[in-house]
C-alpha cells in the first residue's frame, strides 16, 4: 500500500503554518498515544503522525518532502525535482509522479528499507516515540474590581490526576474581565521528554455593589439631592483608585453621565479607561417638617414642569 501523505496524516493543508501543524500533531498525539488508546492500530497511527510531524516541523525537511515526496531522504542535496525524475533516479531506476509527490525506486523496483529509514532512526534528528507535549490548561479566578485596578497576588491550588499543587501568581494592574494570564510551563505534564503545557488564568471580575466594569471603563451611580442637581456641586466620590472630586454642573437631572477621563482601569500598554458617574436625584423618604415646608414653597413658586420640559 502507498504510504499516506504527511499532510493528510496530520489532517492539514499543504499551506498549513508551523503553528497549525503543531496544533494538529498535539491533538492527534493525545488521541492515539498507546498509553491512552488501547486500539491495536493506535501505535501504528501514532508513529505515522509522529513521523509526519518530525518532517513537516523542520523547514528544510519539509521543503525536500514537498519537492520529492516520501523518497526525499534518498535524493542527493541540490537535485532538481524534475531533472531527477527524468533521469530515472540517477542510475537505472524509474521515476514518476503520484498524487502530486515525486517518487523514485531503485533498480528492479526494490527499495532499500535500511536506507529509507536510516536518516529517521539513526543520526540526524532523533525522535523519542512516546514524547508528547503537555496539554494547556485553563482555570478561572474571580477577583474584586479594586484588585483589578491596583493588581495583587493570589495563591491558587490546582488538583489533578497526580495530586494537588499550589501556585503563587501575580495579578497585573489593569486586568479586565475575561482576560487570560499565561503561566508558561505550568500546565499539564508532558509524556516522556515532552515539555509541559501552559496554564491560563481566566480573570472574572466579581459583582460589586457600586461599580460596574465595561472593558476598562468603570460605571457607578452618583446619588444627588435635588438642590445639588439644580444648583450644581463639587462632590467627593469613592472610586476603585481612591477618592476623587466630581463637579456636578447646575441643572443636572437623573440619567446624566459625568465623565472622568483616565479614572477607569489602568492600561499597561496604552490609555487607561474612563469613569462614568451617572446622576440619580433622590428625595428624602420621610422629610422633616421644615423640609416639607420648603418643598411646598418651591412647588408654589416654581414654574418648572418636568413633563413638558425639553431638559
Amino acid at each position: 500500500m502507498a504510504r499516506r501523505d504527511f499532510y493528510d496524516a496530520l489532517g492539514v493543508e499543504r499551506s498549513a503554518t508551523p503553528d497549525e501543524i503543531q496544533s494538529a500533531y498535539r491533538r492527534l498525539a493525545r488521541s492515539f498515544h498507546p498509553d491512552v488508546n488501547k486500539d491495536p492500530a493506535a501505535e501504528d497511527r501514532f508513529k505515522e503522525i509522529s513521523e509526519a510531524y518530525d518532517v513537516l516541523s523542520d523547514p528544510d525537511l519539509r521543503r525536500r518532502y514537498d519537492q520529492f515526496g516520501h523518497d526525499f531522504r534518498q535524493v542527493p542535496e541540490g537535485a532538481d525535482p524534475r531533472t531527477y525524475a527524468r533521469s530515472g533516479a540517477a542510475g537505472g531506476g524509474r521515476a514518476g509522479r503520484s498524487d502530486g509527490d515525486w517518487y523514485t525506486t531503485g533498480a528492479g523496483g526494490e527499495v532499500d528499507l535500511e536506507d529509507l529509514f536510516g536518516d529517521l532512526f539513526g543520526g540526524g534528528r532523533r525522535r523519542t516515540w512516546g514524547s508528547i507535549p503537555g496539554a494547556d490548561q485553563e482555570v478561572e479566578i474571580t477577583i474584586p474590581i479594586e484588585e483589578a485596578f491596583r493588581g495583587g497576588s493570589r495563591t491558587i491550588t490546582l488538583s489533578g490526576a497526580d495530586g494537588s499543587r499550589t501556585l503563587d501568581v501575580s495579578i497585573p494592574a489593569g486586568v479586565t474581565d475575561g482576560q487570560r494570564i499565561r503561566l508558561s510551563g505550568q500546565g499539564g505534564h508532558g509524556t516522556g521528554q515532552g515539555p509541559p503545557g501552559d496554564l491560563y488564568l481566566v480573570v472574572r471580575l466579581a459583582p460589586h455593589p457600586r461599580y460596574r466594569a465595561e472593558g476598562r471603563d468603570i460605571h457607578l451611580e452618583l446619588p444627588l439631592a435635588p438642590w445639588e442637581g439644580a444648583l450644581g456641586a463639587t462632590l467627593a466620590v469613592d472610586t476603585p483608585g481612591g477618592e476623587t472630586k466630581v463637579r456636578v454642573p447646575a441643572g443636572t437631572s437623573s440619567g446624566r453621565r459625568l465623565r472622568l477621563r483616565g479614572r477607569g482601569l489602568p492600561n499597561p500598554r496604552g490609555e487607561p479607561g474612563d469613569l462614568f458617574a451617572e446622576a440619580r436625584i433622590l428625595v428624602p423618604a420621610t422629610p422633616s417638617d421644615e423640609e416639607r415646608r420648603l418643598f411646598e414653597q418651591l412647588a408654589r413658586t416654581s414654574t418648572f414642569d418636568p413633563r413638558r420640559s425639553n431638559r
